[in-house]
């Protein structure tokens, strides 16, 4: 009983401060940039309750898209259908990333678009996703038993 206490009051203690410990692939979120990409984030104004931007990917692998609101993310290559996501997660706790919704994406350059934003601008951060989060583990675990 005490043990369930102890953990319902580590679990409900809310943050003293926002955007300070973060992973080393999300430390960038800190920063401010002028495009989509690692290291920096941006902020896109939003119109209609959207925005848009691109991104060139230099090297194959699995990228997410951190995002400061719940919102749509959607990666298009072409003209053609939005590119299926690999997977979505909720940023770390004590920090302002609402999610990273992550994609499998070769060499190339990308439409980047943000739909049914909550909020008058997005912060966005390109991210390699070398790591991943407890919940998203969880979350492809029990999608493939």
């Amino acid at each position: 009983m005490i043990l369930i206490a102890f953990a319902l009051a580590v679990a409900a203690a809310p943050c003293k401060a926002y955007d300070t410990n973060l992973p080393e692939d999300l430390r960038g979120w800190t920063r401010a940039g002028r495009t989509l990409d690692t290291g920096h984030t941006i902020t896109l104004a939003g119109r209609a309750k959207s925005a848009e931007t691109s991104v060139t990917i230099r090297k194959a692998g699995t990228f997410g898209v951190a995002i400061d609101q719940q919102a749509w993310v959607d990666i298009y290559r072409g003209r053609g259908k939005a590119l299926t996501m690999a997977s979505e997660s909720h940023g770390p706790a004590c920090s302002t990333i609402r999610k990273i919704v992550r994609y499998n994406l070769a060499p190339g350059t990308y439409r980047v678009t943000v739909t049914n934003m909550t909020a008058g601008h997005a912060k966005l951060m390109l991210v390699h996703s070398n790591t991943r989060t407890h919940h998203e583990v969880l979350r492809r675990h029990r999608r493939y038993r």
